[in-house]
C-alpha cells in the first residue's frame, strides 16, 4: 500500500520554498497531492485554473506529484481521496502557532489523518508567496524565489 500525503495551500504563487517541502515530502511519502485551496476571503493573484496549469508544468517530470483544487475542508478532501497524512511547511517566522492550531483542529475533526510538519530549508525560510508578490508588485526581482514557469507568468503580468 502506498503512502500518500496532501500538501495544501493557496500557492499564490508557488515558490521555491514550497518546492523544497515537496521534495522532502517525497522522501517520506510515495505520492504527494498539491492541493490548491480556494479561499472565498482571499483575492488571488493568479486564478485557480491558471495556478493548476502552472503547477502541472512545474511538476511535469515528477510522476509522484499531482495537482488538484478544493474549496472545502482539507480533512474532507483527504477522507474523500483516502489520504491519511497532511504535510505542512514551517518557517521560523511565526508559523508554528497557526499551524499547530490548524493541525489540532484537523485532528479533532478527523483523528485518523495525521499532520506532518517539515521545516523549510535554511536557505529559503524567509520566502513566502505574500512576500514574493509584495516584492514583485514593487518592481523587485523575484527570479531566485520561484520556479522558472512561475517567473515567466509573473513577467507577463508585469507587462
Amino acid at each position: 500500500m502506498s503512502k500518500k500525503a496532501v500538501y495544501a495551500g493557496s500557492f499564490d504563487p508557488i515558490t521555491n520554498g514550497h518546492l523544497d517541502i515537496v521534495e522532502r515530502a517525497l522522501t517520506i511519502f510515495d505520492e504527494v497531492v498539491l492541493l490548491i485551496a480556494v479561499s472565498p476571503t482571499k483575492k488571488s493573484f493568479l486564478g485557480k485554473d491558471r495556478k493548476k496549469e502552472l503547477m502541472e508544468e512545474v511538476f511535469k517530470n515528477e510522476k509522484r506529484v499531482s495537482i488538484d483544487t478544493w474549496d472545502g475542508l482539507l480533512v474532507d478532501y483527504a477522507k474523500e481521496k483516502n489520504i491519511t497524512a497532511i504535510v505542512r511547511g514551517l518557517r521560523p517566522t511565526g508559523d508554528f502557532e497557526f499551524e499547530f492550531q490548524m493541525a489540532s483542529m484537523n485532528r479533532k475533526l478527523t483523528p485518523e489523518i495525521e499532520t506532518v510538519f517539515l521545516m523549510t530549508g535554511e536557505n529559503l525560510y524567509y520566502v513566502s508567496s505574500s512576500l514574493v508578490k509584495e516584492v514583485f508588485n514593487h518592481g523587485g526581482e523575484v527570479k531566485e524565489f520561484v520556479p522558472p514557469a512561475i517567473y515567466a507568468e509573473l513577467l507577463k503580468k508585469r507587462k
